[in-house]
C-alpha cells in the first residue's frame, strides 16, 4: 500500500477545550495502517503543537492534553508571559 493510499483517522476524541479563556482544539490522529495514535493542538492562533511521542489510545492522548493545558495553562503552554 503507498502513502497515497493511505487514510487519515481522525478519533472521536477530538474536542475543543477552554483554558484560561483561550480556545485550544485537541486533534487527535492515526493513518489507518498504524495502531499508535498522534496527538496536536492548535491553540487560538492556529499555531499547531505536535507531540513526538505516539499514544497507544485516544483516550490516553486526550488525557495528555488536557492534564498540559491545565497544568502549564493556556499562556504557559503556548510559551507567552504571564502580563502582570
Amino acid at each position: 500500500m503507498s502513502t497515497d493510499e493511505m487514510q487519515l483517522i481522525m478519533s472521536d476524541k477530538c474536542k475543543s477545550v477552554l483554558v484560561d479563556g483561550y480556545r485550544f482544539e485537541v486533534e487527535i490522529y492515526r493513518l489507518d495502517n498504524q495502531d499508535q495514535w498522534t496527538l496536536e493542538v492548535v491553540d487560538f492562533e492556529e499555531a499547531s503543537y505536535v507531540w513526538d511521542d505516539k499514544f497507544s489510545s485516544d483516550q490516553a492522548a486526550l488525557d495528555v492534553a488536557v492534564e498540559t493545558l491545565n497544568n502549564e495553562g493556556a499562556l504557559g503552554f503556548m510559551g507567552k508571559e504571564q502580563k502582570p
